[in-house]
């Protein structure tokens, strides 16, 4: 199976669930789907886009710059600093809460709000905790570099290193 395939397959079951199952099924039990769209349904398109988007992007720079897929268990073999990551370390967590937000506002859920809440405590122990010191194995120098220039969260002044 082909990395993009592997890559999408990762990103349907696993942030897909996480970004768009759930908070759809909390909204949905909140205040149930409109029967007509105002002008709140449309703004959440925007982040939904932008999210998915985001998330997109960096599926494919994992498959074809990191030949890796966004699943820890077949993570990039190459350090991804490129693309989006040139910017923002998390770019695909920050893809993801984006697709939440918009969830949060389609049904205008402070349950869902709470929810997307939760997940980006548990995305940013998930980093701290999990990812950045296996990269800090994995790529060592460069990575601590990059780490050094980049922000984690926040985008900032675009990356000039290479790995």
């Amino acid at each position: 199976m082909g990395l993009f395939l592997k890559s999408l397959l990762f990103t349907v079951l696993v942030p897909g669930t996480f970004a768009v199952l759930i908070p759809y099924r909390l909204g949905l039990r909140r205040s149930g789907l409109p029967r007509l769209w105002t002008a709140q349904h449309y703004v959440s398109l925007l982040p939904f886009a932008i999210g998915a988007a985001i998330s997109l992007r960096c599926v494919c720079d994992f498959a074809i710059t990191g030949r890796g897929t966004p699943a820890p268990i077949d993570a990039p073999k190459v350090l991804v600093v490129g693309g989006l990551y040139r910017y923002v370390r998390n770019p695909m967590y920050i893809g993801v809460l984006l697709v939440m937000l918009g969830w949060a506002v389609f049904f205008n859920s402070a349950a869902v709000v709470v929810y997307a809440a939760g997940g980006a405590l548990l995305f940013h122990l998930f980093v701290v905790l999990v990812e950045e010191p296996r990269l800090r194995r994995q790529f060592g120098e460069p990575y601590q570099r990059y780490c050094s220039a980049v922000r984690r969260w926040l985008p900032g002044t675009p990356y000039q290193g290479n790995s």
